[in-house]
């Protein structure tokens, strides 16, 4: 697996971004029998950053704590199969790896739910790379059966990695 992460801030973490992104992202792609090397993209922003991608994107004026753009679109959530047809498409003609899709991260939003929740930053940042991974994974949470799959998913890969909420 191969992750880039752009920090746009001047904020920092006492843990490493990179590692632990490539620690959650491995857990997840495990977890969903991912039959290939992969290519994950991560920025690091703020909130009047993460605003702007959220409102050029998505046409929604707003801040929010994650964005997720997918590289794939999934017939169904977490299966791989047919991706090569779309090779062209999905992966890097150079490395050859399955190129997921970009992850951007609020560092602001990091903070304040890490202490509203009363956890770690560590694990808040681990839980928002969770959820965005398996929206790349073509997972959502739209519906309420969906969300309870989706949680379901984040929570098993945090607890196999030891990143609680304790």
């Amino acid at each position: 697996m191969t992750s880039y992460v752009e920090n746009e801030t001047e904020q920092s973490f006492s843990f490493d971004e990179k590692a632990l992104l490539d620690l959650v992202a491995q857990a997840v792609l495990d977890s969903e029998n991912c039959p290939y090397e992969t290519t994950v993209n991560l920025l690091i922003t703020d909130g009047a950053g993460i605003r702007e991608y959220n409102k050029n994107y998505r046409n929604i004026d707003a801040e929010t704590d994650v964005l997720s753009f997918p590289n794939l679109e999934f017939e169904t959530p977490g299966d791989f199969s047919g991706v090569e047809e779309r090779a062209a498409d999905c992966f890097d003609p150079d490395s050859g790896e399955l190129v997921l899709g970009d992850i951007i991260l609020n560092t602001a939003r990091v903070k304040e739910q890490a202490a509203e929740y009363g956890h770690s930053e560590r694990r808040e940042f681990a839980f928002l790379l969770a959820h965005s991974l398996f929206h790349l994974c073509g997972y959502d949470h739209m519906e309420p059966e969906e969300a309870a799959l989706m949680e379901d998913k984040q929570e098993r890969v945090l607890q196999s990695l030891q990143i609680t909420r304790a």
